[in-house]
């Protein structure tokens, strides 16, 4: 074989084993991306109050119900089933041991009853701030990644946001030295302003100070107007639902709509299933709504 015939084999030899080393890697490549949804879904215990309230669930199997009877592998706890227990660590090492034995990861909880984090009166501001620190450690110990709080204030409405974000932003120091993130909720008041509650975390001007949009809690706010305010700071997003009409949609939420000014804005993290309705019991509620999420990402990923 003359040389230059040579250099032309090994050329054709290089490039057809290159195209096959491709081929065998685009199978492969396909599959993560296909493994990759475009939201993940979690369980807000909240869905389950009614249940804990009456005492036919343990707090305690959360975690074990999330997993068996729903197939997520996600919660967000709630304080007040707890509410006594944010320094008792023999309940929060079992409470982390039932998630872990049941593969469920922890994402946040949410702090309630803990006063008002923009208190007018600074003693009472600083004593709601220092009244979640507890809950910023409990939720370090145990996996997640954030609280969820309430800006609740009162007074004018620019002295308003003055005081909460003052609340929030000495919060979310201390929560940064345990590399935590504290996240706010549209959850009445000034709070289901949408504008207002974005206004308050650009004050704060923290990266760990964000936003959970709840679908629901806007009042008379418009509800896609308030989430699309509030996505841009977004480290967790609330699926509120109630009732479901005959073909599987919530009837308050458009969630399609909805889902899209969700992904719209760059989020692919968890969204939380928080069933409020009492049409239909709590676990045919939840397992409503995980269906509707699960077909509405269906239709967008399509």
């Amino acid at each position: 074989m003359s040389s230059s015939n040579r250099r032309e084999f090994l050329q054709l030899s290089a490039g057809l084993a290159a195209g096959a080393a491709a081929l065998s890697l685009a199978p492969r490549a396909v599959q993560a991306a296909e493994a990759k949804p475009l939201f993940k879904l979690s369980l807000a215990e909240w869905s389950l109050h009614k249940s804990i309230r009456a005492g036919k669930v343990d707090p305690l199997d959360f975690a074990k119900i999330t997993k068996q009877e729903f197939g997520i592998d996600a919660v967000e706890y709630v304080n007040q089933f707890f509410a006594d227990k944010a320094q008792d660590m023999a309940y929060l090492k079992e409470m982390k041991t039932r998630a872990a034995d049941q593969g469920v990861s922890s994402q946040i909880i949410m702090i309630d009853r803990e006063g008002k984090l923009g208190d007018p009166n600074e003693a009472e501001r600083t004593k709601s701030v220092e009244n979640h620190y507890k809950w910023v450690e409990a939720a370090k110990f145990l996996g997640c990644h954030a609280i969820r709080v309430n800006a609740a204030s009162a007074g004018e409405y620019d002295e308003q946001l003055k005081l909460a974000a003052d609340g929030l932003r000495r919060l979310s120091e201390f929560a940064a030295r345990h590399d935590m993130s504290v996240i706010v909720e549209n959850h009445g008041g000034l709070s289901s302003n949408g504008k207002w509650l974005a206004a308050v975390i650009e004050k704060v001007d923290l990266k760990n100070c964000g936003t959970l949009p709840d679908f629901g809690n806007f009042g008379d706010y418009d509800r896609y107007q308030g989430v699309t305010e509030l996505m841009p700071y977004a480290k967790a997003v609330s699926a509120k639902s109630h009732d479901f009409d005959a073909a599987g949609n919530e009837t308050k939420t458009d969630y399609l709509k909805m889902m899209k000014i969700v992904l719209d804005a760059g989020y692919h993290g968890y969204v939380g299933i928080e069933y409020e309705g009492s049409k239909i019991d709590e676990f045919a509620g939840i397992l409503a709504t995980k269906k509707l999420l699960d077909r509405v990402r269906d239709e967008l990923a399509g």
